[in-house]
């Protein structure tokens, strides 16, 4: 199959984008596998997407897809079991449901589900496509000619060389011991996790308790967010189109930068979510 750039949800405002209306994409090829994508932005600041496998199957690359991307990248497990691997360092780390890997630009990467059930993925990607950081990059890079999944250097030595291979890790795997937390807001305390926080992307997750709200606020840079369980509401006090918005599981929102937000849970079970801002997490100071 020729390479053929995925699609690029953009909005020229704050946006509710159910996973029913969100763009279909397959890539691939008999060398790289095929790939199920459901995007859901693609601005000119963040890139956000699902994308699935079937159990067994693997994405590779080969010469007309090439995944080596200009990009810092999030990819949190939804289903399934993946195992995610650089093929040019013989690293392979297993991540389960609710865990994520983060690497950083020009990391190569393969990932392969391996859990009885279909291997789910929201993936978060900065700077985003639309600045020639994914296709168009990777055509530029070397390519790699030989793939490896182990790392023969170890053997003999394990787990005493634990540390020197996380030290020497390019793709990290952020489990619950690994998130930063942060209690953000003034009057109403909101618990915020982060899984990756970098100069062109950070992504975490919140939960609301039945009742709770954030306070309004705002990020120097594109939020986008999906919703992993109960239901949310998302609410827009300065917006002048429609301010109030119901989300369930599978559903997301655009926030663009400079665009105040409110999270509610109105409902009687918890809200959890999961967002990607970027490039920067905090506004500018005036």
């Amino acid at each position: 199959m020729t390479y053929t750039p995925s699609p690029r949800p953009r909005f020229d405002g704050p946006a509710y984008i159910a996973y029913e209306t969100t763009a279909r994409h397959l890539w691939g090829d008999p060398d790289a596998g095929e790939v199920a994508d459901w995007i859901y932005v693609s601005s000119d600041k963040i890139h956000q997407l699902v994308f699935g496998l079937p159990s067994g199957g693997m994405f590779r690359h080969s010469e007309e897809h090439r995944t080596i991307f200009a990009a810092d990248e999030v990819y949190y497990v939804l289903s399934g079991i993946m195992l995610i691997a650089n093929p040019a360092t013989g690293e392979v780390h297993r991540v389960e449901r609710g865990e994520a890997a983060f690497f950083r630009r020009d990391t190569w990467h393969h990932a392969m589900s391996v859990g009885v059930e279909p291997l789910r993925v929201l993936e978060l990607f900065a700077p985003p496509p639309s600045r020639g950081t994914s296709g168009a990059y990777a055509r530029t890079q070397p390519y790699l000619e030989r793939s490896i999944y182990r790392r023969d250097h170890l053997l003999g030595r394990w787990p005493m060389a634990r540390q020197d291979a996380q030290h020497d890790a390019t793709i990290q795997v952020v489990r619950e011991n690994d998130v930063l937390w942060h209690i953000e807001g003034r009057d109403r305390l909101t618990p915020v996790g982060l899984l990756a926080s970098t100069d062109q992307l950070t992504v975490g997750t919140i939960t609301l308790l039945a009742g709770q709200q954030t306070e309004p606020h705002v990020h120097g840079g594109d939020e986008s967010l999906y919703v992993l369980d109960g239901a949310l509401n998302v609410r827009l006090p300065e917006y002048r189109g429609a301010r109030w918005h119901e989300l369930r599981p599978g559903d997301g929102f655009y926030i663009p930068e400079g665009e105040p937000h409110q999270y509610y849970n109105v409902a009687a079970t918890p809200a959890r979510l999961i967002f990607g801002v970027a490039p920067a997490y905090l506004p500018a100071q005036p």
